[in-house]
C-alpha cells in the first residue's frame, strides 16, 4: 500500500542551522498493516508523517501509495485519500461548527460541493449511528459546537472523521499524547476498533513504548532520520519495554533513550 524509497529532507540547507530530518529512508507497508513508530526527539517521526502527507516537498526519493507515485502531489490533493489525527486535540476539527457539521465536512472530502441542503435526514441518522460506536454520548449532542467538547471527545471525533471515508492510509501523530491516561486508553481502544474493523493501513507515532508494543502488528524504531529497527508478528508480541530499551540503545549507539520514551 505504501512504499518510501530513499526519501530525504534537509531543513535550512546551506546554513548553520541545517538539519537532516530524514536521511535516505526506505519503508514498505502492506495493505492492512498497523505500524507503531517510536524514537527519541528529533528522530524524524513527525517529519516522516508530514512527508507522506505532503506538508513539504522532499529533497530526494519517491513516495508511492497504492501503486501511484504521489511524490510531487500537493497536500490538498493527498487529503482526498489520506486520513490524519494530530497531537493537539484543537486541530482536525472546526471548533465553531456543530458535531454533525464536522462529520458532514469529513463525508464530503474530495467530492464536489453543490448548493443543496447541507445535511439530509438520512445523513443525520448515519452520523448518529457512527457516533454511538464511540460510546461517549456524542450521538445525543450532535448540535453542540465542537469547541465545547473535552480533549478526549474531540480526538475521538477527529479519529472518526479521519477514517469516515476509509482512507488508503491513516496517519496518527501522537494523537493521545495530550490526553490524561484514562482518556488516552479510551481513545486507543477506539483507534484499534476502527483500524481493525475497516482494515485500514495505519502509521501511529507514539512516545509510549508500552503502547507501541501493545498496539498494531508491526513496530518500527527511528533514529537520525532512518528506520533502525523493524519488528513484526510474534516477535513484536513477545517484546517487553526493557528489551525494547536495550534494542534502542544498541541500534542507535546511544547510552540511554530519550526520557520521553520512558513514559508509560
Amino acid at each position: 500500500m505504501l512504499e518510501l524509497n530513499q526519501i530525504r529532507k534537509v531543513f535550512h540547507p546551506g546554513t548553520v542551522n541545517a538539519r537532516t530530518a530524514i536521511d535516505g529512508l526506505d519503508l514498505k507497508l502492506e495493505k492492512g498493516d498497523y505500524v507503531t513508530v517510536i524514537g527519541g526527539n528529533g528522530a524524524g517521526k513527525s517529519t516522516l508523517l508530514n512527508a507522506i502527507a505532503g506538508t513539504f516537498p522532499l529533497d530526494a526519493g519517491t513516495i508511492t501509495l497504492d501503486g501511484r507515485n504521489i511524490t510531487g502531489m500537493p497536500e490538498y490533493k493527498r487529503a482526498a485519500f489520506l486520513g490524519r489525527v494530530f497531537q493537539d486535540p484543537m486541530m482536525g476539527t472546526a471548533p465553531t461548527m456543530m458535531i454533525e457539521e464536522n462529520l458532514a465536512l469529513a463525508a464530503r472530502r474530495g467530492k464536489f460541493r453543490g448548493l443543496k441542503w447541507g445535511i439530509s435526514g438520512k445523513e443525520r441518522a448515519e452520523y448518529k449511528k457512527l457516533l454511538g460506536t464511540l460510546e461517549l454520548g456524542l450521538e445525543e449532542r450532535m448540535s453542540v459546537k465542537v469547541s465545547l467538547l473535552s480533549g478526549g471527545q474531540r480526538q475521538a471525533l477527529t479519529l472518526l472523521m479521519a477514517s469516515l471515508k476509509l482512507p488508503k492510509l491513516l496517519l496518527l501523530d501522537e494523537h493521545t499524547a495530550a490526553l490524561d491516561p484514562v482518556t488516552a486508553a479510551k481513545v486507543l481502544d477506539i483507534t484499534d476498533r476502527i483500524v481493525t474493523e475497516n482494515g485500514l493501513t495505519t502509521l501511529m507515532v507514539t512516545h509510549n513504548m508500552r503502547d507501541a508494543i501493545a498496539h498494531g502488528n508491526r513496530l518500527i524504531m527511528m533514529d537520525a532520520g532512518r528506520v533502525v529497527l523493524d519488528i513484526a508478528g510474534e516477535d513484536k508480541k513477545k517484546l517487553t519495554v526493557p528489551e525494547l530499551m536495550a534494542l534502542f540503545s544498541k541500534v542507535s549507539a546511544a547510552d540511554e533513550a530519550n526520557d520521553k520514551m520512558l513514559l508509560t
